[in-house]
């Protein structure tokens, strides 16, 4: 039994329509997969489409379709790692600079209290030879309070000191994790392109 040109045509013409439909399908299922933010992946959008993976490897125009998504897809996802790899570095280095700008400025009140301090005690041993009892025992005091202050400047010191440590060991920890995420995201990436593993 064989069919009349009308029919073959017919038949041509029914499947242009289902390719065509197809192919939309696809479109939108790359837009809404964008939208979503969802991964870009050819079993992905043959579910999204409700087409098979067959379809969108032998279409021309599906292929392209999908190779120029998930191309644009990696783009848009390494500018993403990068801009929040830049944000994090960024953070890290703003709080290691504080903190070393904090510590510098500390060091050199402790320094200026250190020397205000000798001073003081020179001043006070002078005194303490010329002065009745009652003055001594005045700058007596405000020495104790001095050496109460320089106490109080050290500790805040070591505080700030210790602070800068943690910081730079968060950076080092930032780095490492860092450079972790970005092996993982080549890993994947080189897992997920087809082309590489021919």
């Amino acid at each position: 039994m064989t069919s009349s040109p009308a029919q073959t045509e017919a038949a041509i013409a029914a499947r242009r329509r289902q390719t065509e439909e197809k192919l939309t399908r696809v479109e939108t299922a790359i837009s809404q997969l964008r939208r979503e933010r969802g991964r870009l992946t050819v079993r992905a959008l043959a579910d999204r489409a409700g087409v098979s993976a067959t379809f969108l490897y032998e279409n021309a125009e599906a292929r392209t379709l999908v190779q120029q998504a998930i191309t644009a897809s990696k783009s848009r996802h390494d500018q993403f790692a990068q801009d929040k790899h830049e944000r994090i570095e960024a953070s890290w280095r703003e709080r290691a600079l504080n903190a070393e700008a904090e510590l510098t400025r500390t060091q050199k009140t402790v320094f200026d209290q250190r020397q205000q301090v000798g001073e003081l005690m020179g001043r006070l041993r002078d005194a303490e030879q010329m002065v009745p009892g009652e003055s001594v025992q005045a700058i007596a005091t405000e020495n104790a309070t001095l050496k109460r202050q320089v106490l109080q400047l050290t500790r805040e010191h070591r505080s700030l000191q210790e602070r800068l440590e943690g910081a730079r060991s968060n950076n080092r920890f930032a780095d490492k994790r860092i450079a972790d995420l970005e092996a993982q995201i080549l890993e994947l990436q080189q897992a997920s392109d087809p082309g590489k593993r021919q």
